[in-house]
């Protein structure tokens, strides 16, 4: 019998990609998405991906009684890999009940839940936010963890430590996987970032802009104390990124993780400007690029780069993906979408 892992925010976008490596792995994958971020037709091309179409459940993870009765007519649930969060920086800044009330209702719903039920192996979607602005780079899992610059930030940190309060309290065992920035698709083309809207990550702005969907990329500001003066982030492609998934379910069904919580640095180690991930696109696409310099945003940070060594070590895992390839996996996704839509 297949090992049942739940997905939360399997219809999103690093939550599809990580549905297909776990179907590839042998896993039999239930998903729970309210769809407030993602469509129903990543459920298909997942299907046309893996030859496998998995379980899906519409509701709001949220909305506690919907949990509670999910947990009572599911059985032989192993583990649960929960990416469903708010995500944008700049909307958690506008509108910060919405993030800590969506992100940290889910959590607590799902942890309760899983002890009830007892579920004992929860893989946690975090995120480099929680490090704040550090002064220590590139950033080590050690590395104090600081103010957050976002509520969005801020969510990721107060749940790390609610994580780490009920571990300690129960027999659940977690891993937090700690994101730099994923960008990039399957590929395959048929699943990749389709933000509703207008996008709030540099890369789908960047496909967008040069689909002709967006008129203008904007750069927000190029004064801060970097080589080009643009924001450094550490870009992981998304397929290395959802292999990584994969791994910690792995290490926690065998028992082979070290601690009640762990924590791991998910990038590639290298930090590249805003510039210099424009010139990436524009190399491989063979496509000039329209942009302007604007102000900086508010929530943004200035550097931020993995230290991955303890990752790379402890989990045997190692990004792959150079940022040229991570561009092209983009820019092909942002066609196939483009002729999808025109068809």
């Amino acid at each position: 019998m297949k090992k049942k892992i739940i997905v939360t925010g399997g219809a999103g976008y690093i939550g599809s990609h990580t549905v297909v490596e776990l179907q590839q792995a042998g896993y039999d994958v239930i998903i729970i998405d309210n769809f407030s971020n993602s469509s129903n037709e990543v459920i298909n091309a997942i299907q046309k991906i893996s030859g496998i179409t998995p379980s899906v459940y519409e509701f709001d993870l949220a909305d506690e009684q919907k949990v509670i009765d999910f947990f009572n007519a599911t059985d032989n649930i192993l583990g649960v890999i929960h990416f469903a969060a708010f995500k944008a920086v700049g909307e958690s800044v506008e509108n910060p009940l919405k993030y800590y009330q969506n992100n940290l209702f889910s959590l607590i719903n799902l942890l309760k839940c899983m002890h009830a039920k007892g579920i004992n192996n929860f893989v946690f979607s975090s995120s480099c936010t929680v490090y704040g602005q550090t002064e220590e780079l590139p950033v080590k899992e050690t590395t104090e963890v600081l103010k957050a610059f976002s509520p969005y930030g801020n969510t990721k940190k107060i749940s790390e430590e609610i994580i780490i309060d009920t571990v300690n309290a129960s027999n659940i065992n977690s891993i937090a996987l700690r994101y730099f920035n994923p960008i990039g698709a399957h590929p395959s083309a048929l699943i990749g970032e389709l933000p509703i809207g207008v996008p709030n990550n540099l890369v789908p702005f960047i496909t967008q802009t040069a689909i002709g969907k967006r008129d203008c990329l904007s750069v927000f500001g190029d004064d801060y104390n970097t080589p080009d003066g643009t924001c450094i982030r550490d870009y992981i492609h998304v397929v290395d990124l959802a292999k990584a998934h994969v791994i910690a379910i792995d290490r926690l069904l065998k028992n082979k993780n070290k601690n009640k919580f762990e924590i791991f640095n998910l990038g590639t180690g290298k930090g590249y400007s805003v510039l210099d991930a424009i010139h990436s696109f524009e190399k491989v696409s063979g496509i000039k690029l329209k942009y302007k310099i604007t102000k900086r945003r508010e929530g943004d940070i200035e550097s931020m780069f993995a230290d991955t060594n303890f990752a790379n070590k402890e989990l045997g895992w190692v990004a792959e993906s150079g940022l040229d390839e991570m561009m092209i996996s983009a820019w092909n996704w942002e066609k196939n979408i483009h002729a999808h839509n025109q068809s």
